[in-house]
């Protein structure tokens, strides 16, 4: 029997989605059309499994589903980007932990995916600026994806518009979850390929500890 080592994740999450602004999944709705396909991007700012070090790596998938994943209407279809610099050990550990196999979030997230088209080792690069004014995600000649952070008349300058405790934060609960527009997209891999421009994007940080409850 394996043993699950104790492990921490820090960092920042995003996606960009074909819904409407605002995304409904993010309020444990159906998507916009009861059909939703975009990408999404992990930032590890600090992070081990064990002994392992996972700083500073990113992740990016495509994906696409039907119905309202949180009341179990369907399954997701993905594929995986990981960060091509992360060693054997490092990568071994980046999928046990989110293909669910270490617990914690990262395992209720996995439990709604039904088809993992692959996963490839490539390079990525990640980037949200310090006041949330924009995020951006690039695997070259793959994946681009840019948001600038959502506003209108009435937002104050330099406020962002921000949703506490969304009840379907793909990164777990208890989060803030920043809203945006996404102003370039392009995705190129395991059978997705979507472009959009105006369409929703939102950030969110997570804060994740494992292994899980047995």
């Amino acid at each position: 029997m394996n043993t699950v080592p104790e492990w921490h994740l820090v960092g920042d999450w995003f996606d960009i989605c074909s819904c409407d602004i605002p995304c409904p999944c993010e309020f444990a709705q159906a998507p916009t059309n009861n059909a939703c396909q975009g990408m999404l991007a992990w930032h590890i700012r600090e992070g081990h499994f064990g002994d392992v070090m996972l700083d500073g790596f990113s992740l990016v998938a495509l994906g696409a589903f039907e119905g309202n994943l949180w009341a179990g209407e369907g399954k997701a279809r993905m594929g995986l980007f990981i960060d091509e610099r992360a060693d054997e050990r490092q990568r071994e550990a980046i999928q046990t932990i989110f293909g669910g196999q270490a617990g914690g979030w990262p395992a209720a997230f996995a439990s709604n995916i039904g088809e993992m088209r692959g996963v490839e080792f490539v390079p990525i690069t990640f980037e949200v600026a310090d006041d949330l004014a924009y995020w951006h995600a690039e695997v070259p000649g793959r994946v681009i994806g840019r948001a600038e952070a959502l506003s209108g008349p009435t937002t104050p300058p330099g406020m962002r518009v921000q949703t506490l405790n969304p009840p379907g934060s793909e990164v777990g609960p208890g989060q803030v979850a920043t809203w945006g527009h996404s102003t370039k997209v392009r995705t190129d891999g395991f059978g997705f390929d979507w472009t959009g421009e105006n369409r929703s994007s939102k950030h969110i940080p997570f804060d994740w500890t494992g292994p899980g409850p047995a």
